[in-house]
């Protein structure tokens, strides 16, 4: 039987463009894996990984990693975050502009430990750049020091928040690959939050879907994003422009109108899309499937 890393079940009031509601969640995740939370934006993704790293206080719940309980309204435990061994890569990366980013992965180290660090600088291809400024790197350079720092004190748990958010596609997928040999490597529990679903289809193994702050599905990201159901709330034709192979899905770059669309299928989908042709979209809620005509 595998070990439990993170039993979680928790409620958080928050207040939202849309009004008040409540985050009401409760999941479970194994030694090792690389979990997704996927929904779309306003539905408490960020909050349930600030949750866990202890910067956002549930109302209600409780939070155990590995058998010690960080969080437990009823007992009033509430392990403060910097006694948390979590590693948090945040969406807006939050480096120390003042510090190079040697320094940065020094202070994020509860002890000491030079050869993880010089392990890390290799690992990301930062060893040259150490000794700069974030204010001289590039986005996708600073995304990797947010995420070497982010494994600097060898954390139990990782918080990815939209970790590839900001960067073109090509370099995406060298970054994704960084985070599978990660995984490989080091064998740390990984709570991705990401919007982009070939990302979601790549990295995880299983997906938990948020919605109004409920989780509505749970699973195999193939089960729970990649349904054959025919019934939607809108349907649109649409024309194939492009197909890409990445990994284990394929990318269909579809024209609806004058709007561009893109849709992640197996690779192995029954299915084989061609440029040109034509296909209807079905969407329910924000997950879309879609079917050849």
């Amino acid at each position: 039987m595998e070990t439990l890393l993170i039993e979680a079940n928790f409620r958080k009031k928050l207040f939202t463009t849309q009004g008040e509601m409540i985050l009401d969640v409760q999941f479970s995740i194994k030694k090792g894996e690389l979990v997704s939370i996927y929904g779309p934006s306003g539905v408490g993704k960020t909050t349930i990984l600030r949750i866990l790293a202890g910067l956002t206080d549930a109302d209600e719940g409780e939070v155990i990693v590995d058998g010690e309980t960080w969080f437990n309204s009823l007992k009033k435990i509430n392990l403060q975050a910097r006694k948390r061994p979590v590693g948090y890569m945040f969406q807006d990366y939050a480096l120390f502009p003042n510090m190079s980013i040697k320094e940065n992965l020094k202070f994020a180290q509860t002890e000491q430990d030079p050869k993880h660090i010089d392990e890390l600088l290799t690992l990301f291809d930062l060893k040259e750049l150490q000794n700069r400024k974030p204010t001289m790197l590039s986005g996708g350079q600073q995304q990797r020091v947010a995420l070497a720092r982010a494994l600097a004190r060898k954390p139990k748990l990782l918080l990815l928040d939209e970790p590839l958010s900001a960067i073109d596609p090509a370099f995406r997928t060298k970054l994704q690959n960084e985070i599978l040999e990660i995984q490989r490597q080091y064998g740390i529990t990984t709570l991705l939050v990401s919007h982009d679903l070939p990302e979601v289809f790549k990295l995880s193994k299983r997906v938990i879907m948020l919605e109004a702050g409920k989780i509505v599905k749970q699973g195999d990201p193939f089960e729970v994003l990649g349904s054959k159901r025919t019934s939607g709330k809108v349907q649109f034709m649409a024309e194939v422009l492009k197909v890409e192979s990445e990994d284990i899905l394929k990318v269909l770059t579809l024209l609806s109108g004058n709007s561009l669309v893109k849709v992640a299928v197996r690779d192995d989908d029954e299915q084989q899309y061609q440029p040109g042709d034509k296909v209807v979209i079905i969407t329910k809620a924000f997950n879309p499937v879609i079917q050849k005509i």
